[in-house]
């Protein structure tokens, strides 16, 4: 599979007061072997760390890397994401979140699975404290190129939730089987096309609090006539241990509501 005539793309990080993880992130970034593709650092409020961080992978490395700060008042993950998607002119948006770590080819498979109309939604496997601890190291074997049968023996040993979504398998037309499902879609690993995010006024920036922004997206982007195309068994990412939190009630409220109307541009969005 190559993807090499696909679209250029931007990969839209987010992040905050995790250098450790985004170091990990964008060293795997920067292996990748498709290589139309740029980097905006979405930071929701980082201190000096963050940014010396950055400046030293686009001097290390020559990523073609960005980094786009706002001051930190609270959760607010939309509009950063928002200020990040609208500093790029790449016709193809990758939303990926600074504590999952991709594969060499994670940026090429996304390049091969977009299509014209369509989001395409990517799994996850999350780690346990320890073998994050492993994967963030500096000089630590890159678990992103383990076999199938070590990460089911990682599995066995309850040190990530689930292995599955690693192996790699050809869903052909089953890869469009839910086109107006938005349940289970999370923006931790979300590609999209800049003019589809754009016609629905990208992420609402009234959700403040943890959690439903992407819910939110997804149903206006399916509402707008955008479709869902599963990513899964393709571009899996592994999602480093953090302290799990429980959504924000105002957060749960105010999507519950959305579900109740036929909205589909965010009231504060990207064109703010």
């Amino acid at each position: 599979m190559k993807a090499r005539d696909g679209p250029a793309i931007a990969v839209i990080v987010s992040t905050y007061e995790r250098p450790d993880a985004l170091d990990a992130v964008l060293r795997r970034l920067a292996v990748q072997t498709y290589r139309r593709f740029e980097i905006v650092v979405a930071d929701d409020g980082s201190g000096p760390d963050t940014r010396e961080l950055i400046e030293r992978h686009a001097e290390e490395t020559g990523l073609d890397l960005r980094h786009v700060r706002q001051e930190d008042r609270g959760y607010r993950l939309a509009a950063i994401r928002n200020k990040a998607a609208a500093a790029t002119e790449r016709p193809y948006l990758i939303f990926l979140d600074g504590d999952c770590l991709v594969r060499p080819d994670y940026v090429e498979r996304h390049a091969w699975l977009a299509e014209p109309g369509h989001f395409v939604h990517g799994s996850r496997v999350r780690l346990d404290p320890g073998l994050s601890r492993f994967a963030t190291g500096r000089e630590s074997a890159a678990i992103e190129r383990w076999s199938a049968p070590r990460w089911l023996g990682e599995w066995l040993r309850g040190r990530v939730d689930r292995f599955t979504p690693l192996l790699r398998l050809p869903l052909g037309p089953l890869r469009r089987a839910s086109p107006r499902r938005w349940q289970g879609v999370k923006g931790c690993n979300l590609a999209l096309w800049r003019s589809d995010f754009l016609a629905v006024n990208g992420f609402d920036e009234g959700f403040e609090g943890w959690g439903f922004e992407d819910n939110d997206l997804i149903v206006r982007l399916i509402r707008n006539g955008a479709r869902r195309k599963e990513g899964r068994y393709a571009v899996p990412v592994l999602h480093l241990w953090h302290e799990s939190r429980p959504p924000d009630p105002a957060s749960r409220e105010r999507f519950e509501r959305r579900l109740r109307s036929d909205t589909v541009r965010a009231e504060r969005g990207i064109d703010g």
